[in-house]
């Protein structure tokens, strides 16, 4: 089955909480009328199980399954710190206790 979930990249602006980061959406479109481009912000919670990300990250977030009562998706990849290092920190490449070559 194809992982079809969506994929947002966006700004961290909050870590104070315990596993959970705010994320700022921003989306650009023109104006139908004048043309002049508008920037939309949406600010989501996302699950970041590692408590590692801090404010000012760029991250890709992706949907999915009611983890509380606001929080609707999980970073799955820091794209870049706030030091402006670029990052490839992927959640599903960490490595785990069982998958240890033989």
């Amino acid at each position: 089955m194809a992982n079809n979930r969506r994929r947002l990249v966006g700004r961290v602006v909050s870590d104070k909480m315990q596993k959970t980061v705010t994320v700022a959406i921003e989306r650009r479109t023109t104006h139908p009328v004048y043309g002049k481009v508008i920037k939309f912000t949406k600010k989501v919670m996302a699950h970041d199980e590692t408590d590692s990300v801090k404010t000012g990250s760029i991250v890709r977030i992706v949907e999915s399954r009611p983890l509380s009562k606001t929080k609707r998706w999980v970073v799955e990849e820091v794209l870049e710190t706030p030091e402006g290092v670029v990052v490839a920190r992927t959640a599903a490449a960490a490595p785990t206790e069982g998958s240890a070559e033989q």
